[in-house]
């Protein structure tokens, strides 16, 4: 039983002793400083420690600091970084110097060494070297939209190493710094992110090219992002095949958003045409056959030789569905709307097809949708009621969902489909575009709200703990919050 407990105190005293004979025994000299294991330890520590109060200091430079001073991105980036390589640099020293290292007298050894080092790391020099050039002439800054060797982004994060790209598709792309610096890149926002855009047009052979020049520049004057000086110009390229081929330039204010403003006027462009009557054509190709073969002779003399093709394979049968621009020219909200204005509604949200009996949203749950009812019936039902009665009824043209979407606040009422019905359902996004666009729904909505005053006056106690002294209730909340959608 001694020995026991003599082993159980003497073991933690001989592993200290052990660790302390172990992180203290000499390893090898460096000038006057002896290194040991706990000598190596202590310096680790220290630069880590050292790397980690830089990182910091940085953010806390970008986002903090030099944001009070109103400096762009950019320029808030490269000062950061230099900044945060210059504390490293003295931070690094003084460790060296504290543990103990004579800096001059490793002068020679790491003058040697560098040369050596210079060989075999000249990459990540030139890159170095690369990241402080790009960061003091600042011919590319963080924010600016670049293109690249088949890469076009917007530039994220500078630092003494690389450089971050962020594509459209969301990826993050790290280019070292020395192919910035040596070659060729397109900087579109280098003096500002104007542009142009040219977009190619070709019109059958026949129609007016004063027409056609006419549509295009009006719409070109009528699009959002177009800037008026230059001003747009169409040029008659020549004549094509099968059709007179034009080209639309325009200069734009956001260059970075070509693609979308591209689409836009192609979108404008064909109704147009369509409206008046100019037309698209498409390649077409006149082929002569001569000395064509003789058909074979009929079996049966005084017949013709059947031309029909052959039968086509059964189909399985498929109930046509009806198209969302048709359902949403039903709702008397949208029907004045053009094929241009619908195909803008219908890119805001998304149709939800709802089987008979199919609940779309239980009771107490947050759903920040916006919902259109465009076919079938939707009803709203109280868990709460011991009758399975519907509270209310929404039918083709009604609408709900607005009051969790602008509150918050989960839905009162169970929402489930009383027949096959189509819902066109907005986010909170689509929705606000949607009140932006449509005022005139904005105070449908508005006055729906007060309709259903009494749905409201089950939140009150909810909405009341948030100590809001701003709306006294839920109904001036959602006022206010349509106020602030609609400028009103």
């Amino acid at each position: 039983m001694l020995n026991v407990l003599f082993l159980i105190t003497e073991t933690p005293a001989r592993i200290w002793q052990w660790l302390q004979e172990t992180f203290n025994r000499p390893l090898f000299t460096l000038g006057t400083e002896t290194v040991t294991l706990g000598w190596i330890v202590e310096v680790l520590v220290l630069l880590l420690l050292v790397t980690l109060a830089v990182r910091m200091i940085k953010r806390m430079l970008k986002t903090h600091v030099l944001i009070k001073l109103r400096l762009d991105t950019g320029t808030r980036e490269a000062i950061a970084t230099l900044m945060s390589f210059v504390i490293g640099a003295f931070g690094y020293v003084i460790v060296l110097q504290a543990v103990g290292i004579d800096l001059a007298s490793l002068a020679v050894i790491v003058g040697g060494l560098g040369v050596g080092i210079g060989f075999g790391l000249q990459d990540v020099t030139r890159n170095l070297i690369s990241g402080l050039i790009l960061l003091i002439e600042r011919k590319v800054k963080v924010g600016d939209f670049i293109e690249m060797d088949q890469i076009a982004g917007y530039i994220s994060e500078i630092s003494i190493r690389s450089t971050v790209i962020r594509t459209f598709q969301g990826a993050e792309v790290l280019v070292p710094n020395v192919n910035l610096a040596d070659n060729q890149v397109t900087n579109w926002n280098y003096s500002n992110c104007h542009g142009r855009i040219d977009l190619p047009v070709g019109v059958a052979y026949g129609s007016d090219p004063v027409l056609v020049t006419e549509v295009l520049l009006n719409l070109a004057h009528s699009a959002p992002h177009v800037l008026h000086d230059p001003p747009p110009r169409v040029i008659f390229q020549g004549f094509g095949d099968s059709s007179l081929d034009f080209e639309l330039w325009i200069w734009v204010d956001a260059i970075d958003r070509r693609i979308v403003i591209r689409s836009d006027l192609n979108f404008k462009i064909e109704y147009t045409f369509r409206q008046h009557g100019i037309e698209i054509p498409f390649p077409q190709v006149d082929l002569w056959y001569r000395n064509p073969p003789k058909l074979p002779a009929s079996p049966n003399p005084g017949t013709e030789p059947s031309t029909d093709p052959l039968p086509s394979p059964p189909a399985f049968p498929r109930a046509p569905q009806t198209s969302l621009r048709s359902l949403l020219q039903n709702v008397s909200y949208f029907h004045c709307l053009n094929d241009l204005q619908l195909r803008s509604l219908i890119e805001m949200g998304c149709r939800k097809q709802l089987a008979k009996g199919e609940t779309l949203f239980q009771q107490g749950e947050r759903a920040n949708t916006f919902c259109i009812v465009l076919g079938g019936k939707v009803a709203a039902f109280s868990e709460n009621r011991l009758e399975n009665v519907p509270v209310f009824v929404f039918e083709p043209g009604d609408y709900f969902g607005e009051i969790p979407l602008m509150l918050g606040v989960p839905y009162p009422t169970t929402m489930k489909a009383m027949a096959e019905t189509v819902l066109f359902m907005l986010e909170q996004k689509g929705f606000a575009q949607l009140l932006t666009e449509h005022p005139f729904l904005g105070e449908d909505v508005a006055q729906a709200i007060a309709e259903r005053q009494e749905i409201l006056s089950q939140y009150q106690q909810d909405l009341s703990q948030e100590n809001d002294t701003e709306y006294p209730n839920a109904i001036s909340r959602l006022r206010q919050k349509l106020k602030s959608l609609l400028n009103w």
